[in-house]
């Protein structure tokens, strides 16, 4: 699950990357694919299920769309991310997202990342779930993923292969998943963290700057994700993290990019919102 490293940049998901930011000079370095939109089952596809895998050459911003069929994404290497409407998915190589048809989304890829996507046909398949969740990706199931993409399998060998899939598709017991707070107070914040991850401005520094009380940011944060101040900054360095280690880059490295001075407390924060630590995570 090791991607080619990138150089020492600060990382962006697909969020921060606006249709507006890729005028002028962003658009050499970033590519914009523009997908159409469609309801769920307006086209009725002559398969149960079609893979298909890319390796991205460039960093990749998908516009808004969505598909006739269900769609899981996953990785074979790298991470990339996936928003619909203000919550945004981390999708790595053993966490995937399920996204049923019909639903709007964008996305996110960073270049070196090896992009997985699975169509199901909405008239074959039933609804893993209403909306978007995550899926854990095993060994078992990746594999059966990639046969998926072989253009050569008997009839026979495709249908026993989708029905081992539909049998291990199962939501993740735990989501990549963070809310991003569309709060014109809290976009300072907000923003600041997603240009700079190592940014450690305290909640009482943030509430003088904003001309506010610090209960009021921490309400404002409760009331948009349900996470407080400490938490929701924690789970934004996370996810920044997670695509700095999909790549390889160090746990030491990662940890003091995104704002910890010792890996042990990175790994604390990393534990706590992802429920593993980061190396148990890169080795998955």
């Amino acid at each position: 699950m090791v991607g080619e490293r990138a150089g020492p940049r600060a990382v962006r998901n697909l969020d921060d990357v606006r249709v507006s930011e890729l005028e002028g000079p962003r658009r050499e370095g970033v590519d914009s694919r523009r997908l159409p939109s469609y309801a769920a089952g307006e086209i009725d596809v002559p398969f149960v299920a079609l893979g298909s895998d890319e390796v991205i050459g460039r960093d990749t911003y998908w516009e808004e769309h969505s598909h006739p069929t269900h769609e899981l994404l996953w990785n074979l290497r790298g991470a990339s991310s996936a928003t619909v409407g203000s919550r945004v998915w981390s999708i790595t190589p053993s966490i995937g997202l399920w996204i049923p048809a019909g639903v709007p989304h964008s996305g996110w890829t960073p270049a070196g990342t090896w992009h997985h996507a699975v169509q199901f046909s909405v008239r074959e398949v039933a609804p893993l779930s209403e909306r978007p969740v995550s899926v854990e990706i095993t060994p078992l199931l990746r594999l059966l993923l990639g046969r998926l993409e072989e253009g050569e399998l008997s009839a026979e060998s495709r249908a026993r292969t989708e029905a081992m899939v539909l049998d291990l598709l199962a939501p993740a017991q735990g989501e990549l998943l963070l809310d991003y707070p569309e709060s014109p107070l809290l976009r300072p914040i907000v923003e600041t963290l997603r240009e700079d991850p190592a940014d450690t401005t305290t909640l009482a520094v943030w509430a003088a700057r904003l001309g506010v009380s610090a209960r009021t940011i921490t309400r404002a944060f409760h009331e948009a994700t349900g996470l407080g101040f400490s938490r929701w900054t924690a789970a934004a360095r996370v996810q920044h993290a997670i695509t700095m280690l999909a790549r390889g880059d160090g746990i030491d490295e990662v940890a003091e990019r995104v704002g910890y001075r010792s890996a042990s407390s990175f790994s604390t924060a990393f534990r706590r919102v992802t429920g593993m630590s980061p190396g148990r995570f890169r080795a998955g």
